[in-house]
């Protein structure tokens, strides 16, 4: 039983080690996130908020409340739209993403912002910022568990900026629901896994020129049923009660630092090239590109 249960957490900690380098989403993916934060810090008057990137096929778009505005990117053509305000309710089509891409980068433009790239994120997953500081919550439900645990991902950069970021993530609090263990002598391996996916130091390469003096505070719950479901009802000390829960806090800080490569980081990602590391027997190993 020992031996099923260490198994278990082995193999729930390497799908979480491969989940969380899932840094780079499709290239029409980055370039409408870049896109649509430059509209953003260019075009107040009509993006006046920072706002989640949501995905409805074919679209990536964002929606602006206070002025009754979508902007978005038609993956199927590869075309600009905006519907609302000055631009009534017909979606109208300002240029290809490509173009505007170029256009961004020849003009040295901002496509990021001081917080996270949130081209992906998840329904019921909720960013604010004020200043330095992103918070980021579920609003007290419990979503499922994402893909990407990487929170705050650096947006992709149109150009090399020079920073390097370390980021470290502290969790001040952690609870599973839903399942437990009750064997003497055994601690309880599911609360120790939560902890240990929270903690860690990631370095960013070309990070955003804004990121630096960072933080990100999370309060977060994931349902986790179905990664557990069939798993250890038949288990003498364990029992198993549904739904499966992590509810979370922990906060992100970040330093400037000379060379990712000489920190205590678990993983390396440059936000310009795209490119991963991974900490492996004490050296960095690329495993992407």
């Amino acid at each position: 039983m020992k031996h099923r249960i260490k198994q278990f957490i082995l193999s729930a900690c390497s799908l979480a080690l491969l989940s969380s380098f899932n840094f780079a989403s499709a290239d029409t993916a980055s370039d409408a996130e870049i896109l649509l934060n430059w509209a953003e810090n260019t075009y107040p008057e009509f993006f006046p908020s920072h706002q989640a990137t949501q995905s409805i096929e074919p679209w990536l778009f964002r929606y602006y409340p206070e002025v009754g505005i979508y902007a978005g990117v038609n993956k199927t053509d590869n075309g600009i739209y905006v519907l609302g305000g000055p631009w009534g309710n017909n979606p109208t089509f300002i240029d290809s993403l490509p173009n505007m891409i170029t256009h961004i980068v020849n003009l040295g433009g901002n496509g990021s912002i001081p917080a996270c790239n949130t081209a992906n994120v998840p329904a019921g997953l909720v960013f604010t910022q004020s200043g330095n500081v992103v918070n980021v919550t579920t609003n007290g439900q419990c979503i499922p568990l994402p893909t990407n645990p990487n929170l705050c991902e650096a947006p992709r950069q149109a150009s090399a900026t020079g920073i390097s970021l370390l980021t470290t993530s502290n969790v001040t609090s952690s609870e599973i629901r839903g399942i437990t263990i009750d064997l003497p002598g055994i601690p309880n391996p599911f609360q120790s896994f939560a902890n240990d996916s929270l903690n860690g130091k990631h370095c960013t390469i070309n990070a955003p020129r804004e990121s630096p003096n960072l933080t990100v505070h999370s309060d977060v719950c994931y349902d986790m049923t179905s990664a557990f479901e069939g798993q250890f009802q038949s288990v003498p000390g364990i029992t198993v009660n549904p739904p499966i829960t992590m509810a979370a806090k922990n906060t992100i800080t970040s330093q400037t630092v000379a060379d990712c490569f000489a920190t205590d980081a678990n993983s390396i990602y440059d936000a310009f090239t795209n490119e991963v590391w991974i900490k492996k027997n004490g050296d960095f190993v690329k495993i992407s590109n």
